[in-house]
């Protein structure tokens, strides 16, 4: 198929913006024809307007009870709307592009079928907050990571050894949209409690997380003994960081074969991260 005149390009714009807004995803901002945003607080878009006024909001698609599956399939007609206009469009997303952000990665799939120009520029993501905030790296201990629903139903398992991250915990099980900021399902966050025990302590400290989208406000940081999580105040946008209980096993035999001598500091793996 030969390429058509319109294109898109999908950035972030970092959780803080515009502190954290790349000089790249700025520059494909002012350069679009048309920009479509789906930012998380109005001063963020109100900075997007001044740097592009032909901007258009997608937050207006939600409303209270409806399908997000419905409101992901109207943001994604609207920008190709745009797209097949053979304009240049930019999709800004708060945080990175690419993270729990089904429509845009649909965007941009279903442009380059239709011939269009299409890509997505990375932006700094709420993990990346986290892993600076709450001093993680996830070279030492390993790090898994899984949306909050998707982690119960499938099951996932979980390696008391290494970190684990969990997303979108207060809306665990919810298909629709509330306009609220607490949890939207309590229920859940309890079963989700009771799955993490079947292999956690009950004392075990984990981290309520959620990082602060202005840059004169500080992240939601609540450490807590696992068994109150359900007490504990959660929102829509938190995300829970259960850091490893134990060490794991070293395979000595594995340590002969590649030739390492363990130190007396322990693991020889976790000085080769550094």
């Amino acid at each position: 198929m030969a390429r058509r005149h319109g294109s898109l390009t999908v950035v972030g714009i970092g959780i803080r913006a515009p502190e954290q807004t790349t000089l790249e995803a700025s520059s494909q901002i002012q350069m679009a024809g048309e920009v479509y945003a789906l930012v998380a607080n109005p001063l963020a878009e109100y900075w997007i307007r001044s740097l592009n006024e032909n901007t258009h909001t997608l937050n207006d698609l939600y409303s209270v009870n409806k399908d997000r599956q419905t409101t992901y399939r109207e943001m994604v007609e609207r920008i190709l709307g745009a797209v097949r206009k053979n304009r240049r469009v930019c999709a800004v997303s708060y945080g990175h592009p690419g993270a729990f952000a089904y429509p845009f990665h649909e965007a941009i799939r279903r442009a380059r079928k239709e011939g269009f120009s299409a890509e997505m520029l990375a932006g700094i993501s709420a993990e990346a907050c986290l892993f600076a905030e709450l001093g993680v790296d996830p070279a030492v201990a390993g790090c898994r990571s899984y949306e909050a629903t998707d982690f119960l139903v499938r099951r996932r398992g979980m390696d008391t050894t290494s970190s684990l991250i969990l997303w979108q915990i207060g809306v665990i099980a919810e298909v629709g949209f509330k306009d609220q900021s607490v949890a939207w399902n309590p229920k859940g966050l309890a079963v989700l409690t009771e799955t993490l025990l079947e292999a956690y302590r009950n004392d075990h400290e984990v981290v309520v997380y959620e990082a602060a989208r202005l840059p004169v406000c500080n992240s939601k940081i609540a450490r807590i003994p696992l068994e109150r999580l359900p007490q504990t105040a959660v929102g829509a946008m938190s995300t829970l960081y259960v850091p490893p209980m134990e060490e794991p096993d070293t395979d000595e035999a594995m340590l002969r074969r590649l030739g390492l001598v363990r130190s007396s500091g322990g693991s020889p793996a976790a000085s080769l991260t550094g």
